[in-house]
């Protein structure tokens, strides 16, 4: 599965013998990262790897085997079922995994990101401090929504992260924070939110073959304000031009908890006949992407791609096939980093984004200590990945 040209230069000592949890709900992605650092690692020709700071650094599986037994009452308990006494641990959990199910007084129980996130201080409290090292790796961040206070009300995110670093916890890596701020509630702890613009630009590039990507004939657009910076990045290093919506409520009344939305409003210039790029953290409902997407459509816009990193569709995927059906989008592409259901990845408007790769170099590029900066500014690759595009070459 892995190339040998793939592998990256490193040359200093592992932090610690490598150890990959994949919890429940997380163990597909885990097994794809899994091969990948196997691959790379047997390629690596070190003439270090039979000295004593090496030891145990090619195996067969990075991946330990656990177990999460629950009792009948649904109380359940986390094991570890081999040594992991010095290790580099990185744990990876999927919270937004609602297929995994348990027993509980008899009835099955579809697991909530409350339970995903008991279970991953599950198996950091029976690692027991004998790790060197512990690396939550959290594509979807925990209440990452409730992540500032507006009323008499919870920090459930900041709360979640201290927690963690109690814990014994050395870093978090998250991809796309909802507002990376919310590190100012460990500012002594790694906290790394990690965005997938390269591999929604590789799935766009792959997955439609006619792009024109030039500022006459492509625009990327924000649907609100929250999203801005993640809509300039992607315009500058495509050389496009952006746009965004703002939600122009009516505070005089309040529904479900929130002022109503009266309207969307647009900023920017001019979208007839362009193909269109909407960039959002996540789809939860789906409703203010394709809201915004009809308003685009109104003001005469061509394609309509979505492009998210979280793709929860909490409310089915009916909403999506209607809106390609009726013309009003064209595809939409998220990660792999959540859970995906079989219908959604049958469905022919939907392109996957794969992250295990990335994910891999995350890991083991840490595992040697090395700088991943290189990683988290993907300019380079993306650049030479649109040239490659404009020759005819992907």
């Amino acid at each position: 599965m892995a190339h040998t040209h793939d592998k990256r230069k490193l040359d200093t000592i592992p932090v610690g013998s490598l150890g990959v949890i994949a919890l429940e709900g997380c163990k597909e992605l885990g097994a794809m990262v899994d091969d990948y650092l196997i691959g790379w690692r047997e390629d690596r020709e070190n003439e270090h790897k039979n000295s004593l700071a090496f030891s145990g650094y090619m195996r067969d599986t990075y991946l330990l085997d656990y177990s999460l037994p629950r009792f009948g009452s649904g109380e359940g308990k986390g094991m570890i079922n081999e040594s992991v006494r010095g290790m580099d641990l990185y744990l990876l959990v999927d919270i937004c995994n609602y297929s995994v199910t348990y027993n509980m007084f008899g009835e099955e129980n579809h697991m909530s990101p409350d339970d995903h996130y008991q279970n991953l201080k599950r198996i950091i409290a029976a690692v027991g401090g004998k790790a060197r090292r512990i690396t939550v790796i959290m594509p979807f961040l925990y209440e990452s929504r409730q992540h500032k206070r507006a009323a008499r009300e919870s920090l459930d995110c900041a709360i979640a992260l201290q927690e963690l670093v109690k814990m014994g916890v050395d870093n978090i890596i998250t991809f796309d924070a909802h507002d990376p701020r919310v590190m100012n509630s460990i500012p002594l702890n790694g906290f790394e939110t990690v965005q997938a613009s390269y591999q929604f630009i590789k799935g766009l590039l792959n997955g439609v073959k006619d792009l024109d990507i030039s500022p006459e004939h492509m625009m990327v657009v924000s649907p609100d304000e929250g999203g801005m910076s993640r809509a300039i990045y992607m315009a500058n290093v495509l050389g496009l031009d952006m746009g965004m919506f703002y939600k122009r409520r009516d505070y005089s009344q309040i529904i479900d908890g929130r002022n109503p939305i009266v309207a969307h409003e647009f900023l920017g210039t001019d979208v007839s006949g362009k193909d269109i790029l909407v960039l959002d953290d996540m789809i939860a409902s789906g409703e203010s992407v394709l809201e915004v997407a009809r308003e685009l459509k109104k003001r005469k816009a061509r394609r309509i791609f979505i492009l998210a990193t979280f793709g929860l569709f909490s409310k089915g995927l009916s909403p999506f096939s209607e809106a390609v059906e009726e013309g009003t989008i064209c595809k939409v592409l998220t990660t792999n980093l959540v859970y995906q259901s079989p219908e959604l990845l049958a469905s022919s408007w939907y392109i996957s984004c794969d992250m295990s790769k990335y994910l891999a170099y995350i890991i083991d590029t840490l595992n040697h200590d090395s700088s991943i900066s290189d990683l988290l500014s993907p300019n380079q690759r993306i650049q030479s990945m649109v040239t490659r595009y404009k020759n005819g070459e992907v």
